[in-house]
């Protein structure tokens, strides 16, 4: 017989599981316990991922296959009183309030909540303007795969190596992969993607048949797509040991340099990962050690702009046009002067 409703317990405070046996991911039979109970599972490294940080949900009220998702990004009604928030600035300049994570049973919340994704910002609760972690996402193009996303990452990592930079690595959940950097939070979301963007361009111009900056899909190839826009204010990507919408309830998992070569995205399950992180821990445990400067970057980032004149990039389409930003037209459909003539 099912209950309907079981009550889980992690670090201290017991959370209330609604539906407990709700189907999240039909595919496997993934329940709604199983979710509360693989972030128990992984508590310290998802905590660690996620720690004092502001967090969009992706929302599946009806599991994975029952109907459409929604993200929500303000705080709901009705948070219990010890789900904290925290201020953020949108890119319109409106700003509200999200759930921070100040403990790791926010997670099981979140489950409650129907949350198959967990969110966070690259910034801290006591400076929402100024992110602490440099994001890069490599994103496979059509024709291209998951190893070669790991040959791009490898050639990320000794690029920001001979800067001084110390980048952790792991599995996106789909082909690609993220690189983080915790970095020192005295720059703005526009100097950290400025800084992305000189990483990517510089990626490009040593390998151009891996890597590409291209923001228009009919430009890139079959390359790696270095995703600046990651970047950007109020862009996000899934936490370390978050789940994602995947059939086979995959999950975006930590990995460490030299076992980059050897895994897949599919080995990485909400059934798989607990047992690997009992034997393994977690293999960004390290990352809070060295904040890095961006100021090799940031210097590139000028080269690129005096040296060679390339300027800003196109921001995503929802963002207000942007000091000096160029125009966000798709390069098939942009009239040109001879256009205009005829």
């Amino acid at each position: 017989m099912s209950s309907s409703e079981a009550f889980v317990t992690v670090a201290g405070r017991r959370v209330r599981v609604s539906s407990p046996e709700k189907v999240c991911y039909p595919a496997v039979g993934v329940t709604k316990i199983e979710l509360a109970q693989y972030y128990v599972a992984v508590a310290e490294g998802l905590f660690r991922a996620l720690a004092g940080r502001p967090m969009a949900l992706r929302r599946f009220p009806g599991g994975l296959d029952g109907g459409s998702s929604f993200y929500t990004k303000h705080a709901p009604k009705g948070l219990p009183d010890w789900v904290q928030t925290a201020e953020v600035t949108f890119p319109s300049g409106r700003t509200g309030r999200e759930v921070c994570v100040t403990e790791p049973a926010t997670a099981l919340w979140a489950v409650q909540m129907n949350a198959l994704e967990l969110h966070p910002w690259p910034v801290r609760r006591e400076d929402t303007d100024h992110p602490d972690e440099l994001r890069l996402d490599l994103d496979p193009q059509p024709g291209t795969d998951f190893a070669d996303a790991v040959e791009a990452a490898t050639e990320a990592r000794a690029l920001l190596t001979e800067l001084g930079m110390v980048p952790f690595v792991k599995t996106s959940g789909g082909r690609g992969l993220h690189l983080l950097v915790r970095i020192e939070p005295r720059w703005s979301f526009i100097d950290t993607r400025h800084a992305v963007i000189a990483l990517a361009r510089e990626l490009e111009r040593r390998r151009p048949e891996l890597f590409t900056t291209s923001w228009w899909k009919e430009e890139r190839g079959a390359r790696i797509f270095s995703d600046f826009n990651q970047m950007a204010r109020d862009r996000m990507l899934a936490a370390a040991y978050s789940t994602r919408a995947t059939p086979d309830a995959r999950v975006s998992m930590p990995v460490r340099w030299t076992e980059l070569g050897d895994v897949a995205p599919e080995d990485f399950t909400v059934r798989t990962v607990p047992a690997l992180f009992a034997s393994r821990g977690d293999a960004h445990e390290d990352i809070d050690e060295a904040p890095a400067t961006l100021d090799a970057l940031l210097e590139m980032a000028e080269r690129d702009a005096h040296d060679r004149g390339l300027g800003d990039l196109p921001y995503p389409p929802e963002f207000p046009k942007m000091p000096g930003e160029p125009k966000r037209v798709q390069p098939s459909k942009a009239r040109h002067p001879a256009d205009e003539a005829d």
